[in-house]
């Protein structure tokens, strides 16, 4: 069993919009503590609102294409998936509810205004594709086989 092979504590373990929540906390308090890092972003409230908005609809229409095809909506538990959704916005990206909070903690750095809160979204992006899809996509790939393996081929992780 090589290393890729071998489950991780962390894999499935803290649901992704708690980890939405934990990053934003550690984006403010960041912000708050490092105002040598302020950055000077025109337009800031509007332009993060838009993000906020936006994202809230890229995930908003990931779950909703799960509802359609009645498959689980539950990202601890990828193995209890029905169908293989790859219709609507998932034509995009494998992605959207994951893509959706991304643009919502870029929105949210952007009303920071803060380069500590611009830092952590890399930290995000790479515990989501560590612990959250990598784990997801090895369920997905023993449940639906080379559908999903084409379905990866056609459409990225992110976009």
């Amino acid at each position: 069993m090589n290393r890729n092979d071998r489950p991780h504590i962390l894999e499935l373990k803290i649901p992704p919009g708690l980890l939405v929540i934990i990053t934003g906390a550690l984006m403010w308090l960041g912000s708050a503590a490092t105002s040598a890092t302020a950055l000077v972003i025109p337009g800031r409230s509007l332009g993060a609102a838009i993000l906020i908005l936006t994202g809230v609809i890229i995930s908003g229409l990931g779950v909703a294409s799960f509802r359609r095809a009645k498959t689980t909506v539950n990202p601890m538990k990828p193995e209890s998936a029905s169908v293989l959704v790859d219709r609507g916005i998932y034509r995009l990206t494998r992605n959207p509810m994951y893509l959706g909070f991304l643009v919502v903690l870029l929105g949210w750095a952007i009303f920071l205004s803060n380069l500590v809160a611009f830092l952590l979204l890399p930290a995000f992006v790479y515990y989501m594709n560590s612990f959250q899809i990598e784990p997801e996509e090895k369920a997905l790939v023993a449940l639906f086989g080379q559908s999903f393996v084409a379905y990866k081929t056609r459409v990225r992780r992110w976009l």
